[in-house]
């Protein structure tokens, strides 16, 4: 099947934002993709105020995930992305939601609270505490991740345990020093820790690094962008996953227990 990772700036105004994934959406359909991974915290975003993505949260009944809803009628293409969801006041949820057909299918609240490089995601926001559900795409079985979760190598395991094939990643990863080499290494090191495919969507701009990738099970990229707003595509099959897992048999040849989640 076709996969689409896209990118783009996200701004302040959650409309814009939304037009924004509603024109990736579109175009990702027209080109046959099955499955379409945006990026992380797409409501909002400022360089002056880091804690806009959380003021701006929405319920999934608000006019973000509406609007979306409206444009996944249209087709029968799988789109995987975040936005902050109120919790309590003040606070909110990181949470992945997929949508097909003009539904929410999947929610992940994210587990990993980027709690690291001098910020505190945890400050004003809540943490997931179940493991996602596995969802499935024209017979291939998607473990869903985000974004700093992609340290945790127990997760990206956990999902493979459960039977995912491909794990997808909506980020916003952080520009800094070494940030785009551990970036390209850790999804090349889950794919290969796991046999999985990887479709993993970066917001870019000013703060992130963008360089949405997708990589193979052999940890390979085998479609990647730049530093710019783009919509990148791959063929992935589940028959490839089989192949390499007959070759490559790192699931079976494991020694631990599964990991389990504190």
């Amino acid at each position: 099947m076709k996969v689409a990772a896209g990118q783009f700036i996200v701004t302040h105004e959650w409309e814009r934002n939304a037009g924004q994934c509603v024109r990736l959406m579109r175009e990702a359909a027209q080109q046959g993709a099955a499955l379409l991974v945006l990026p992380e915290a797409l409501l909002a975003r400022a360089d002056n105020d880091p804690d806009l993505s959380v003021k701006s949260a929405q319920a999934l009944d608000g006019g973000f995930i509406s609007r979306l809803q409206e444009e996944s009628r249209s087709n029968t293409m799988t789109t995987v992305l975040t936005i902050h969801v109120p919790s309590s006041a003040g606070r909110a949820t990181n949470s992945l939601i997929v949508l097909r057909n003009g539904e929410v299918i999947a929610r992940y609240d994210k587990l990993h609270l980027y709690d690291a490089f001098n910020i505190q995601e945890s400050r004003r926001v809540d943490a997931g505490t179940h493991l996602p559900a596995l969802i499935e795409v024209e017979g291939m079985r998607i473990g869903l991740m985000t974004c700093y979760d992609l340290r945790f190598p127990e997760l990206a395991l956990s999902l493979a345990l459960q039977g995912a094939e491909l794990l997808v990643l909506p980020a916003a990863w952080v520009r800094g020093p070494l940030k785009e080499q551990h970036w390209a290494t850790l999804l090349a090191a889950r794919a290969l820790d796991t046999t999985c495919y990887m479709v993993a969507s970066g917001e870019c701009g000013s703060r992130n690094i963008g360089q949405s990738r997708i990589v193979d099970p052999l940890g390979v990229t085998v479609a990647g962008a730049g530093a710019t707003p783009q919509l990148i595509f791959a063929e992935v099959t589940g028959e490839a996953v089989r192949q390499i897992r007959e070759q490559l048999p790192v699931l079976l040849n494991r020694r631990f227990a599964p990991p389990q989640l504190l």
